[in-house]
């Protein structure tokens, strides 16, 4: 079926993706004279920065999306799609989605990126990532079942291979994962056990770079360390992963390789972009990076197509900065240039001139535990309760309800004042076949352990 009923007089603009950059470009095109559709797999808005905290039991899901037709209901010209699209066509200037085709005067394109296991993509299941809710459900039942598996395990040995907890990757959200998993086993579920300590948990985190967080400050770098370190957390710096295994992780430091046993191992290593990214290579012959990311040009199209934009963490924007280095990927950047793509369309429907994209730097903000943040402004930089209290508000004014900024306010005042966790559920209906420890006869009685005080 062709769907093929834009006006004329009306051109139609196409962005595929809800997440910052697409969301930020539709809710600025809401009163352009403009048809819009909004083309996303999901039916909501996900703020990435917050799943660490779903797959920790901080907030729940629903406390960080946000569904796209509620957000973008005031949008008189905007339709939004359910759909995945699939192929592109740039010469009739037509997409392909499951069951029709859609055609576009402009395309935005904000898909994003998806987990890198540089080839060994086998990994997956024994260690995922984190870039979706059913990552960090599947996050948070294997976090909290391990803790499970090892209150029933009478093997010394299997129960410190099931609190032993390894983080592949030393970014932002392998630091921070480390540090809300530290503060569980440490602080929130120490009494909540009575065969097992928690706070004898491991913690490791792995970095194949000389430090964690490699592009923020090296002091920052340095401090986050630090506080990880005072919160229980060992971490490992030029370390490369050479083998992920049910039960263990193999590591290479130097000429030495180890095996770490390990029930719960977690990545955060390494992204690649989606994969339109390369159907757009194949169709336009674009340029892609060694990640799959687009090489766009200064105003965020691509070369030969100027009514087809790529924005947010799907582009590679290396036309500022020292040694035309590619933009980050992260939140504050896909908002500005979905902002701007929007503003380029507003401004040639009124046939005024263009200027080049520029990213203003807002700063980068890394969370360690409780009371402990890296931030780094630029212009300053700051560490401990200062940093964290920066961190908490950032991330409040920019989730995109009001009622999701309320409800996480409430719920992380409340962590803070119980050191509680109020979701800490373990969902799915075949956890118990994951955690029950395979030496384990669980028709049989347990012997009564040994109350800790």
């Amino acid at each position: 079926m062709v769907d093929n009923n834009t006006q004329p007089s009306v051109p139609h603009v196409v962005i595929v993706g809800g997440g910052f950059g697409g969301l930020y470009a539709a809710q600025a095109l809401g009163k352009a004279p403009v048809k819009l559709t909004l083309i996303d797999k999901r039916n909501f808005h996900l703020f990435q920065p917050l799943l660490y905290q779903v797959a920790t039991g901080s907030v729940s899901p629903a406390d960080i999306s946000s569904p796209l037709r509620l957000v973008l209901n005031q949008n008189k010209n905007t339709q939004v799609l359910l759909d995945r699209v699939t192929d592109i066509d740039p010469d009739r200037q037509r997409l392909t989605l499951g069951d029709r085709t859609l055609s576009y005067d402009t395309l935005i394109l904000a898909t994003g990126v998806k987990h890198h296991y540089f080839g060994n993509d086998q990994w997956q299941s024994i260690a995922p990532g984190l870039k979706t809710i059913e990552d960090a459900l599947l996050m948070r039942r294997r976090i909290y079942g391990a803790f499970e598996a090892a209150e029933k395990e009478t093997d010394p040995e299997k129960q410190k291979a099931w609190l032993t907890f390894v983080i592949v990757g030393g970014g932002p959200t392998g630091v921070e994962l480390a540090g809300a998993i530290a503060e569980l086993a440490h602080s929130v579920l120490k009494n909540d056990f009575h065969h097992i300590d928690t706070t004898s948990a491991r913690i490791l985190l792995l970095e194949g770079m000389d430090r964690i967080l490699p592009p923020y400050a090296p002091e920052l770098s340095a401090r986050a360390a630090s506080d990880l370190t005072q919160l229980g957390v060992k971490v490992q710096t030029q370390t490369l992963v050479t083998q992920v295994t049910e039960g263990s992780v193999t590591v290479r430091q130097g000429e030495t390789e180890k095996l770490i046993p390990a029930r719960t191992i977690l990545w955060a290593a390494g992204v690649k972009a989606s994969g339109l990214g390369k159907v757009l290579h194949e169709k336009t012959g674009v340029a892609l990076d060694r990640a799959g990311r687009v090489m766009v040009e200064d105003n965020l199209s691509i070369s030969g197509y100027p009514n087809i934009f790529v924005i947010g963490d799907l582009a590679n924007f290396s036309h500022q900065g020292e040694g035309e280095r590619p933009l980050p990927g992260i939140a504050p950047v896909a908002m500005q240039e979905g902002k701007y793509v929007a503003q380029w369309i507003k401004r040639e429907l009124r046939g005024q001139t263009h200027s080049p994209f520029r990213y203003t730097e807002v700063g980068s903000l890394a969370v360690i535990g409780e009371n402990a943040a890296v931030v780094d402004l630029g212009w300053m930089k700051l560490t401990g309760f200062i940093a964290w209290l920066t961190w908490v508000f950032a991330h409040i004014y920019y989730l995109i309800e009001f009622d999701n900024k309320l409800v996480v306010m409430v719920q992380w005042g409340w962590n803070y004042l119980t050191r509680g966790r109020g979701a800490r559920l373990i969902t799915g209906e075949d956890f118990l076949l994951t955690i029950t420890p395979e030496n384990l006869d669980t028709t049989e009685d347990m012997p009564l352990p040994a109350i800790k005080n």
